[in-house]
């Protein structure tokens, strides 16, 4: 089947004509044709085609489109590894979110303040007595 393909790309060459004949003749086709596309075997394996990580992955196509836009303003990125960059992000995350505590931790409630005005009223109130 193959043998018949591959001669029949010559065919052109080996017609009756008046040109000159090439001594390296280019066959039109170089490949055979793939032997699994008349098979009916539910055993073999089908090609099938590679996902593209880049196309599947949101986080991928974000980084890669704020690196072409930084390349047409003319913004080099830095030299600094990609890991390195995202632990140094989490790292600056961290630290935003232990400020935060610190700050909610140092703000009273409401409830809070009003206990303590009481407190201070007994106190004073105590110490009068």
């Amino acid at each position: 089947y193959h043998t018949v393909n591959f001669l029949s790309c010559f065919t052109d060459t080996l017609s009756e004509d008046t040109r000159p004949k090439d001594p390296y003749p280019i066959p039109r086709k170089i490949m055979a044709e793939p032997d699994y596309i008349d098979d009916n075997n539910p055993e073999l394996i089908r090609p099938q085609k590679l996902i593209n990580p880049v196309k599947s992955s949101r986080n991928h196509q974000d980084l890669h489109r704020e690196l072409l836009m930084n390349q047409k303003r003319g913004l080099a990125p830095q030299n600094k590894p990609e890991l390195q960059k995202v632990m140094e992000k989490r790292k600056r995350d961290q630290v935003i979110k232990q400020q935060k505590e610190e700050e909610a931790q140092k703000k009273k409630s409401d409830l809070e303040i009003e206990l303590l005005k009481r407190q201070q009223k007994l106190e004073q109130v105590g110490w009068e007595k």
